[in-house]
């Protein structure tokens, strides 16, 4: 079992990614959020594999973080979901946000990946609600002093989530500015140093 894969990105599309280490390229096959990231960091990456072993194929998705890995070896148990259904799920929804979903009940977040049904759904909420306890989301806590700020970090974090980090990734990067009281494009700007962008 290849658990993570260490290198730089060789090839890259919305669907994969080839990485060479020590002169062996890995195809591996990605979701929108870790497209995002390669497609700004090409160099000494890390990556979490799962690896999908068919008969006639062997396939490994990659994942940015353990916990996405753990969600996404948690939906492929599913009965109707599959590594297919797990990574349309991860594309279109935060992995906070699906796991929130499953253990609030919520058919209607999860029913927005594609593919992904109001049975599937239920049935994911069903066969999981128990068994996300288990995966850490960490989320940090946000100081906030004012108005402005507050307003200055929501508009932050929307911005951060549509280029593809995750919430929990925007809260750090946010946490280490001293001062949020400047216009949000600056804001966002050195939000974006922070993660080396």
């Amino acid at each position: 079992m290849i658990y993570f894969i260490k290198g730089n990105v060789e090839t890259l599309n919305e669907k994969f990614v080839i990485i060479e280490n020590n002169g062996i390229g890995y195809k591996i096959n990605i979701y929108s959020k870790v497209y995002v990231y390669l497609n700004k960091n090409r160099e000494n990456i890390k990556l979490y594999t799962f690896m999908n072993v068919k008969e006639d194929n062997l396939i490994l998705f990659g994942f940015l973080n353990i916990y996405e890995l753990e969600l996404f070896e948690k939906l492929i148990t599913v009965s109707g979901v599959g590594p297919k259904g797990a990574i349309s799920l991860l594309s279109s929804i935060n992995s906070e946000d699906i796991i929130l979903s499953i253990k609030n009940s919520n058919t209607k977040i999860l029913s927005l990946a594609q593919g992904i049904g109001l049975k599937t759904a239920q049935r994911i909420i069903l066969e999981l609600k128990d068994k996300v306890e288990t995966i850490n989301i960490n989320t940090p806590k946000l100081t906030i002093n004012n108005d402005l700020e507050e307003n200055n970090i929501k508009e932050a974090i929307e911005a951060l989530e549509a280029l593809g980090f995750t919430k929990n990734e925007a809260i750090k990067s946010i946490n280490k500015i001293e001062n949020k009281n400047i216009p949000i494009n600056k804001l966002i700007s050195l939000c974006l140093k922070n993660f080396n962008i």
